[in-house]
């Protein structure tokens, strides 16, 4: 089932009654969504109060919370830990025990796949592509040769403009790829935490203070469907921020339609598929994961 993302950006009082998410703002309903339906929950505004009672109804349904910061970029994320499998306890064992060769060959496949994906955004954007196609197809176990950077490197300038650098602390471009990207990171974070799997157990991002680790890798094959999306709004307004046309553009990233194992669905539904094939990939049950595929075009 496709779940909605909602995105709160005025001083709101949020709680539930009778399984629905209930919003009001100066004394009065404005709406009411079924927890249910809800997979996302951007709470943008600083004067946003939620109740306790509406925190732990999203909990139990999986909804990501995501709170942003002062200039409304997405900061934190909540997600429950093992209300999504029952099996938590035995999926998190083999997390922790998954052998390292087996780890190294799934990042390889995600650098490999990023970088090919990048290389996809070039080639629509009219820029040099091969290069990066190329490279690849060369990416090494445990992407041993830095491939990832090396494509970053051709990637950025050839994109945005050789003045262009990626900071995350920076307005403009910057501030769109980065709502963009916490969008898909909700997404990634909330299947991971379906499946049963612990979203700070990472393969390549080893980080104590970062809860996020594994859903920080699995999700950098798609922050070029992002890079994609921002290159548009930019080209349209080059002066571009975030405001409500460009969060509806970047909103709409986990709704686009994807082709995974040849069947056409939504990446928020795919990205479950590719969860399911990452615990079995942990396993040694398959060796190589199928991740979606999209057809950039001027309309997504």
């Amino acid at each position: 089932m496709i779940k909605r993302i909602i995105d709160i950006s005025k001083q709101s009082y949020l709680f539930t009654e009778q399984r629905q998410l209930l919003i009001k703002q100066d004394s009065e309903i404005v709406g009411r969504i079924p927890i249910e339906d809800i997979g996302v929950l951007i709470l943008q505004h600083q004067a946003i109060v939620l109740s306790q009672a509406l925190v732990i109804a999203c909990q139990k349904n999986n909804v990501a919370l995501v709170f942003c910061d002062e200039r409304h970029l997405p900061y934190s994320l909540v997600l429950p830990l093992s209300e999504g499998n029952r099996l938590h306890q035995k999926v998190l064992k083999n997390q922790i025990e998954a052998h390292k060769g087996t780890r190294n060959r799934i990042w390889k496949q995600v650098v490999s796949v990023k970088i090919l994906n990048q290389s996809r955004v070039l080639k629509y954007a009219n820029k040099e592509f091969r290069h990066l196609e190329s490279l690849s197809r060369r990416v090494k176990s445990g992407d041993s040769a830095n491939h990832e950077a090396q494509a970053a490197q051709k990637y950025w300038p050839l994109l945005f403009g050789k003045t262009f650098r990626r900071d995350k602390s920076a307005d403009g471009i910057n501030s769109l790829l980065n709502y963009g990207y916490a969008v898909v990171r909700a997404i990634i974070a909330r299947a991971i935490v379906a499946s049963g799997l612990h979203p700070a157990l990472g393969i390549n991002h080893h980080n104590q203070y970062n809860g996020l680790c594994l859903a920080d890798d699995l999700m950098e094959p798609f922050r070029p469907w992002v890079d994609h999306v921002v290159l548009q709004i930019v080209k349209i307004d080059s002066n571009a921020c975030i405001n409500r046309q460009t969060k509806q553009r970047l909103l709409s990233i986990p709704f686009v339609s994807v082709c995974y194992n040849n069947r056409t669905m939504p990446f928020m539904v795919a990205s479950h598929y590719l969860l399911a094939d990452f615990k079995r990939a942990l396993n040694g049950e398959i060796k190589n994961l199928i991740y979606p595929e999209r057809t950039l075009d001027h309309s997504s």
